[in-house]
Order: C-alpha cells, then sequence, then structure tokens
C-alpha cells in the first residue's frame, strides 16, 4: 500500500495512476493468500476503496469526454 510515516495514503488524494497501481498491487497479495484472515479483509477494504476511486476517475473522465464532444457538436451546428 502506499505509506507516508506507516500509514496508509489517503485514497481520495491519489491519481487514478497511484490508485490503479495500488489495486493491482492488492490484487495480487490477496491471490497469493495472506497469512491471516484479518489481513485479508484489510486488504479486501483497501482494494474497494481503491476500485471506487479508479471509478470516480474514470467517471469524471468520461464526463469531460461527453462535454468536449457536446461543445464540438455545438460549434459544427453553428450554435454558439
Amino acid at each position: 500500500m502506499t505509506e507516508t510515516s506507516g500509514a496508509p495514503t489517503d485514497v481520495a488524494s491519489l491519481s487514478f495512476e497511484q490508485a490503479r497501481d495500488e489495486l493491482v498491487r492488492v490484487v495480487a497479495e490477496l491471490e497469493q493468500g495472506s497469512p491471516t484472515l484479518e489481513h485479508s479483509l484489510a486488504l479486501w477494504e483497501r482494494g474497494e476503496a481503491l476500485a471506487a476511486r479508479c471509478e470516480e476517475w474514470l467517471l469524471g473522465a468520461k464526463r469531460r469526454l461527453e462535454a468536449a464532444r457536446a461543445s464540438t457538436a455545438r460549434d459544427e451546428g453553428g450554435e454558439a
């Protein structure tokens, strides 16, 4: 997990790439098996938060693309 001062980084502060890369590491660790159930649950919860952060970024990107397309369509249609 991305850490500063021994504590996990707040997921909300991560870029898409940071969240995606950490999510890949979390999934790999879960697939290898954790030594304890508690550690597995902590990894799962972190993974869920990271996946939600990635989805936020992707939805934001989708909205930006849709807005750009709508703007282009308006400009091509002669509307101001």
